[in-house]
């Protein structure tokens, strides 16, 4: 059985990227999946004083430690300004400071990304596909939802298009597991 870390790349109580990412986590069948929420995870904002004076904050180790336990991280970003959200670039910068490791520690990932608008978090999207590798992730496939409150209802994608390319995107990714 396929051991799922699921969360969406975002603090917010009522996150879209968080219930995308359930939502694409469900769709995996015999895989035992743990969702996760960013707030479960409380961190101070990484500085190198900060980290001097306190070291690494038992949340970071944690975090880390679900990733180590899990065969594939399914990661839908929020995009804020074009980039990562501050929650999720903090856990990424805290988890990055635990010696010898890569924050990803070499596991397979599938990015997600949604938003309000039409571009459905593209540019996070394409900001993490370009990074993660050289943070010890593989990324094995990725999906973009635009225009989530059109496009999502009732924990799924309404749209029967977009929801078949999210079914034949996992299909292709249990082909690598």
């Amino acid at each position: 059985m396929i051991k799922i870390l699921a969360f969406g790349g975002s603090n917010s109580k009522n996150s879209i990227n968080k219930q995308l990412a359930e939502y694409a986590s469900s769709l995996f069948d015999d895989a035992l999946v743990n969702l996760i929420d960013l707030n479960d995870y409380p961190l101070p904002i990484y500085g190198v004083d900060t980290e001097i004076n306190d070291g690494i904050p038992k949340s970071a180790f944690a975090f880390a430690e679900l990733i180590d336990n899990s065969d594939l991280l399914v990661i839908s970003l929020a995009e804020h300004n074009g980039a990562y959200s501050v929650a999720f670039k903090n856990v990424f910068d805290w988890i990055s400071r635990i010696p010898n490791r890569k924050v990803f520690n070499d596991k397979k990932i599938f990015l997600l990304a949604t938003s309000p608008g039409a571009r459905g978090g593209g540019s996070v999207l394409e900001i993490a596909k370009n990074r993660f590798p050289y943070n010890g992730g593989e990324i094995v496939g990725t999906f973009s939802l635009p225009n989530f409150g059109e496009n999502f209802k009732d924990g799924k994608i309404i749209n029967l298009e977009l929801n078949q390319q999210l079914v034949e995107t996992i299909e292709s990714i249990k082909s690598k597991l």
